[in-house]
Parts: structure tokens; sequence; C-alpha cells
């Protein structure tokens, strides 16, 4: 982060978020939107009904600012998300707002949610990401995501978790 810039402050995002998730659905499958033929597609499912066991989300704040947020649920075989791996596995989506990305906001968001999952006692987490985002493949590399499935726009990334060792994310949790 540059001099400039406050410290992100990741907290847990709740029932007052869901507006604020909807809104970085968007930011976070922004590719899969480019299709205008191809109907709604799952994008809504990542928050319709919001507040369901196993949803969990954080969020991050710059200066009093939501500027990006996290957050995974679990689908089933009939309803599948984009990065769908199983039933037992959660998916995560991950966006940030274009003027605060390549500041760390990323990469705090993406550890705290790991963090969370870890503590809820998940083995795995899958995500989809643009197959043409090499930025992001990368930064879920580093975090032990691999590859386990493409099509022509996306690929679908799974990582193992360690759940012996996680707390959760607090509230108010600073980044530098």
């Amino acid at each position: 982060m540059t001099g400039e810039s406050a410290k992100i402050v990741v907290r847990r995002g709740g029932a007052q978020d869901v507006r604020f998730l909807r809104d970085m659905l968007h930011h976070a499958y922004y590719w899969k939107e480019r299709a205008p033929d191809t109907g709604p597609g799952p994008v809504a499912l990542y928050v319709k009904a919001w507040g369901r066991p196993g949803d969990t989300a954080v969020i991050a704040i710059d200066k009093g600012f939501p500027v990006g947020a996290a957050w995974y649920r679990l689908f089933d075989n009939d309803r599948p998300g984009y990065g769908f791996v199983d039933e037992r596995t959660p998916e995560l989506a991950i966006a940030v707002v274009p003027n605060a990305r390549g500041k760390g906001v990323g990469t705090a968001l993406l550890e705290a949610l790991l963090r969370d999952a870890r503590a809820a006692g998940y083995p795995t987490i899958s995500l989809s990401v643009d197959r043409a985002n090499a930025g992001a493949i990368e930064l879920y590399g580093r975090h032990g995501f691999e590859q386990v499935a493409e099509d022509e726009d996306s690929v679908t990334m799974l990582a193992q978790l360690d759940t012996s060792t996680s707390q959760p994310t607090n509230e108010g949790t600073e980044t530098a």
C-alpha cells in the first residue's frame, strides 16, 4: 500500500452488507456478464437469500468506505456456482472496487476468508476466475489454489485447507 493509503480494515460481513455484496457481483463476475443472450446464469445465486447456513463474508473498509468483499457459500448439484466442485466445498467470490485494486485489498480479503473457512472446518474451498486474469490466478496460486477444471472463459481452482490451526476473522482486523 502507498504511504497515502490508510490501513485497510477487514471485518465480518452480515445481513447489512447484502446490498454491497450484490454490487460487488458485477466486479467479481464481469466476464460472465459479457454474453447478454445467455440468460441470467448463476451469478445472482451468490447472494440470493443471503444468510443460509454456511454463508460467510468479509468486507474491506478503507477510510470508512467499503472497497471490497469476499464471501463463500455452499451450492448444490441442481444450482451450482461457476466454480462448483461438490456440495461439501464452499465456493469463494471476491471483488475489489477498481480504484482500490493493487493496494493489497484482495490479498487481505482472501486471507481473512480462508482463515474463516479453515475455522469453520472446511477441508477445501473453490473459486472460478476469468482465464485471462493472470494477476488473480497468480494470487490464488500463492494461496494454495490449483486449477482443477476450465472452460472457454474461466478456470476453476481448488485449495486444500489445513483446518487444525485456524481462528476466525475478528471484527475490525487491520492490515498494512
